[in-house]
């Protein structure tokens, strides 16, 4: 009751907080940058529209606020397995990860998951969909600064677009790796189409996207190395002293400061954003490389596709996806 309170408290603080973007526009306080991207979100949206996302409401609202993140994402992982937390919530299913409006709170769960035994990470988001329980704003969390800042708005426009248009229950590792994929496919030709081809903005975004996959690429090297090792038949006592040492190597690889806590649960977050980039690419090739069809079959991917709550590989997906003629 306490999450499902706060959660209700601050979602309704975020739309009483929210100005239309006329109003918004009108404001001579607005800064210049900020009026610039407000005044193209209809065209972004409308962009997502033609590939086949789904028309909606949202992004008709802008929300100024006074954090770096919107919410803070906390999920919890077995030490020594890949079996994320799950929490189930009546008609929108379940998630491995809660969001939390305040930091504090979301600190205070996870001290709670962390008595129990468990893996936890927290990390706070720029964004997320109500998947249409409430009409989503704008937030100033989903606006970086500099040359990044059109390409990354785009993308965060179509990655939730894309949840309006694609949704399964139970299936977070499909829903938010599928959403990954097609707005960063949809993204470049967004920037091509509005500012052509190699402008800065384009530059910018297609540089970000290449340090992200990088950094993709090198936690799912970890998260594979750690799979096998839990699935041996070593002891447990090594098993976590063999953790430790891949992890150390992986926060060094990257760069990442020593007080940053990687754990199962920070990998299993990476593949579930992160993940099944060559699944989709399979399934985008049977369509042709035709986003618009891929996006249109997607649409047929219901519950009954999986048999399995949260999986990780989309085996099932796979199987099941076939493209239209």
């Amino acid at each position: 009751m306490e999450y499902l309170w706060q959660a209700g408290r601050g979602q309704m603080a975020i739309l009483n907080r929210a100005r239309p973007i006329e109003e918004v526009l009108e404001d001579q306080t607005t800064p210049p940058k900020t009026k610039a991207l407000l005044s193209e979100v209809s065209r972004m949206k409308a962009f997502g529209e033609r590939y086949g996302l789904k028309p909606t409401s949202n992004y008709a609202e802008y929300v100024k606020l006074d954090r770096d993140a919107v919410v803070y994402v906390v999920s919890a992982c077995h030490p020594l397995r890949f079996e994320p937390k799950e929490w189930s919530f009546p008609i929108v299913g379940g998630f491995p990860y809660l969001g939390w409006y305040s930091r504090d709170g979301a600190e205070e769960y996870a001290k709670e998951l962390r008595r129990d035994g468990l893996d936890v990470d927290v990390r706070g988001a720029p964004a997320y969909s109500t998947l249409g329980w409430f009409r989503d704003p704008i937030l100033s969390t989903m606006i970086p600064s500099g040359d990044r800042a059109v390409g990354e708005l785009v993308e965060v426009i179509l990655h939730e677009s894309l949840h309006a248009t694609v949704y399964v229950n139970h299936q977070a590792f499909f829903n938010e790796s599928l959403a990954s994929f097609v707005s960063e496919k949809l993204t470049p030709l967004y920037l091509r189409e509005t500012r052509g081809k190699n402008s800065p903005e384009e530059k910018a975004y297609l540089a970000g996207l290449a340090y992200q996959t990088k950094y993709y690429r090198r936690m799912h090297e970890a998260y594979v190395e750690l799979d096998a090792l839990y699935q041996s038949s070593v002891s447990d006592e090594r098993k976590v002293e063999k953790k430790a040492e891949i992890i150390r190597k992986l926060k060094s690889d990257l760069g990442i400061p020593p007080e940053r806590e990687i754990n199962n649960a920070t990998l299993v977050g990476y593949k579930e954003y992160g993940g099944n980039r060559e699944v989709f690419d399979r399934a985008l090739a049977k369509c042709g490389g035709d986003l618009r069809r891929f996006i249109r079959a997607l649409e047929k991917i219901d519950e009954e596709d999986f048999r399995e709550r949260q999986e990780k590989n989309l085996d099932d997906f796979e199987r099941a996806f076939s493209c239209d003629s």
